[in-house]
């Protein structure tokens, strides 16, 4: 790769590193921080505070169909744009916040800046100055973007000391505003795979007929919304389903915080593989090794082995999992339609992130560990299977291409 296209990989995967860890930071990671902090003040139980991250996702998945659109009409670097100020502007209105109405609004807007702003519109400001080669660019970024709340998370409790939650949340709209957006506006490399009629961003990566094109999509978006589902429900759990398989709580906490090293791990080990790593292949071994982690705690008695390789195995598949659901899109549609198929895939991804976690909470509480994980493994078997149809749909299409010496 020519030094020119390796420091202009570098300076994309460096801005949307920076903008992404404070877009994630300052609005879904905040209220992990800020959430306990800001209910009381306003005369909310906790969990109508938290129920921002809820609304957030909802408008998320009802706005994302058409941030597709705009992607494609506009290119990804206005859209990001556009949501730096639109998150500034419902960072403002919750420092300006005296009851739930005000409070409910501005997760209203913050999640309108969710789907202008967050994954699906910087993996498509990928694309567009990568084009097929975007996927270990794709990878990099989504490493960075996992430590998201492990880098604002102490910067919130600090700020949040010294000068008040208001304050903090006018500060947070402050880098949206002065310093994601210049950024988003001005910093970053010009695309290059966008707009190119007849060029490589028109080039599918799979010959598929329209007829198979939709069946593809839809297998792509049934198979993540599954697995979004799984994790997004049982992640948040974790710590209780340790402790009700009877580890105590140290060692709950231990396994809790090494699942995520582990989700880092995989994505790192997909930044490697880069162009030579197969996201479908990826998403299958991903989903199986969720699965087989979710069998062995049904059909084993619980023990601090079980609970560590099942920390192992959930930890590592889950994390696969995560870069291969933002990558599937590229292994099948090119370039040019990432954009709109990643944001119309994240309209049924966000609504399983909204209420994952209240199923299995429920189900964890009225029932215990044992029926909260069947229900994760018979989900993620499920998806499992309409992977492996997308994977022999695609080999069919390739089977079926003529080959270069044959034409």
């Amino acid at each position: 790769m020519p030094n020119s296209f390796r420091f202009r990989s570098a300076q994309t995967v460096f801005l949307l590193a920076i903008t992404q860890v404070i877009g994630w930071g300052t609005t879904f990671d905040m209220l992990g921080v800020m959430g306990r902090i800001v209910a009381p003040d306003l005369g909310m139980a906790n969990e109508v505070a938290f129920a921002g991250l809820t609304i957030m996702m909802l408008v998320s998945a009802i706005v994302g169909p058409a941030t597709g659109r705009w992607l494609g009409r506009y290119g990804a670097a206005r859209v990001l744009s556009a949501a730096s100020l639109t998150f500034a502007l419902g960072l403002c209105l919750l420092a300006a916040a005296n009851g739930v109405i005000l409070y409910a609004a501005a997760w209203i807007v913050i999640g309108i800046g969710g789907a202008l702003g967050l994954s699906a519109p910087a993996y498509t400001a990928v694309v567009e100055r990568e084009g097929m080669n975007g996927k270990r660019v794709i990878a990099a970024l989504m490493l960075f973007t996992g430590l998201s709340s492990a880098i604002f998370w102490p910067i919130l409790s600090l700020l949040n000391e010294a000068v008040g939650w208001r304050l903090t949340f006018l500060i947070c709209a402050g880098l949206q505003f002065f310093i994601c957006l210049p950024l988003h506006l001005f910093a970053l490399p010009k695309p290059i795979a966008a707009h190119v009629v007849g060029g490589a961003a028109d080039i599918a990566p799979v010959p598929l007929s329209k007829a198979a094109g939709r069946k593809a999509f839809l297998l792509i978006a049934a198979a993540t919304t599954l697995t979004t589902f799984v994790t997004f429900g049982i992640s948040p759990s974790l710590l209780e389903i340790f402790r009700q398989s009877g580890a105590a709580p140290a060692l709950a906490l231990q396994l809790g915080s090494a699942r995520g090293v582990l989700g880092i791990s995989a994505r790192f080990l997909d930044m490697l593989l880069g162009r030579r790593g197969n996201p479908i292949l990826s998403a299958a071994m991903g989903i199986g090794l969720m699965l087989i982690s979710f069998l062995m705690m049904l059909l084993a008695s619980p023990s601090t082995p079980l609970l560590v390789t099942f920390v192992v195995l959930y930890g590592f598949g889950s994390g696969v999992m995560a870069v291969a659901r933002a990558l599937l899109p590229l292994a099948v549609f090119s370039p040019r339609e990432f954009g709109l198929q990643s944001a119309r895939l994240s309209l049924p991804q966000n609504l399983a992130n909204a209420i994952a976690p209240v199923v299995f909470t429920a189900i964890l509480d009225r029932a215990g560990p044992g029926p909260a994980l069947f229900a994760a493994a018979v989900l993620a078997a499920l998806s499992l299977i309409l992977v492996l149809m997308l994977m022999t749909l695609v080999r069919g299409a390739r089977a079926s291409q003529p080959s270069p010496a044959a034409s």
